[in-house]
């Protein structure tokens, strides 16, 4: 098994007032040769806007963007003619494909929204733009990976267009995950909250690691912890 770490603290930083967040791999003003993503995994931000302000119209295209709501709410209205507002324990997924635009917006006067933003380079360009969301309430993933969107088509997850495959997990102190990777995937594993223990490697809270080179893993709940797991093409 090979690995990269990433420590929260390494990670980019910018607040733009509205907007505090944190950059796993380059992005906006943020630039690391050495982090331009894992595999086909493009994008992980670890975003907090603040009450009443947001991301204005801007366009996309030809990747798959996930949105995970951690705590609040987000407004979404896109171009395909999607409005919707998505809640704590949601998942949005977008195919932007050929083409789209869309804004998303914290429609609460006081409250902030905090949210995991991924971006996934899709297996296929130009294809027809897609939007889905569904929630994976926390209580329902205890003690148990989650798969929230996937390219496999697996039972009750959103679809992706590529073939990869995201998971929550949040998991109990002293748990033992065994993990099973598919042929030629790596495994980028970000903890939400909590502590864990893969090989020797001990993460913390907003702490990853990037797994590559190897059919199965365990994990080790060292304490209570909350992550999401992308298995993604490598190449």
């Amino acid at each position: 098994m090979k690995y990269l770490i990433y420590r929260s603290e390494e990670r980019g930083k910018a607040n733009y007032g509205w907007l505090d967040t944190r950059y796993s791999f380059s992005f906006s003003s943020y630039y690391d040769p050495e982090k331009m993503g894992f595999g086909l995994l493009r994008v992980l931000n670890d975003d907090v806007v603040h009450p009443a302000t947001g991301f204005g119209t801007h366009p996309h295209d030809n990747m798959e963007i996930i949105t995970i709501i951690l705590d609040g709410q987000l407004e979404h209205k896109d171009s395909m003619g999607n409005g919707s507002v998505i809640s704590k324990d949601e998942v949005q997924v977008m195919s932007a494909g050929s083409g789209i635009t869309h804004s998303e917006f914290n429609p609460s006067k006081t409250d902030k929204v905090s949210l995991l933003q991924i971006w996934i380079y899709p297996k296929e360009e130009n294809i027809k733009p897609r939007y889905d969301q569904k929630s994976f309430p926390k209580e329902e993933r205890k003690n148990k990976l989650v798969t929230v969107a996937s390219g496999f088509n697996e039972n009750g997850s959103l679809y992706i267009h590529q073939n990869a495959e995201i998971k929550l997990g949040y998991f109990e102190k002293l748990d033992i995950i065994k993990y099973t990777v598919r042929n030629g995937n790596g495994v980028y594993f970000f903890v939400i909250d909590g502590q864990i223990k893969i090989g020797d490697e001990e993460l913390f809270r907003r702490d990853a690691i990037g797994i590559y080179d190897t059919d199965e893993f365990e994990i080790e709940v060292v304490d209570n912890a909350e992550f999401v797991l992308l298995e993604v093409p490598m190449n």
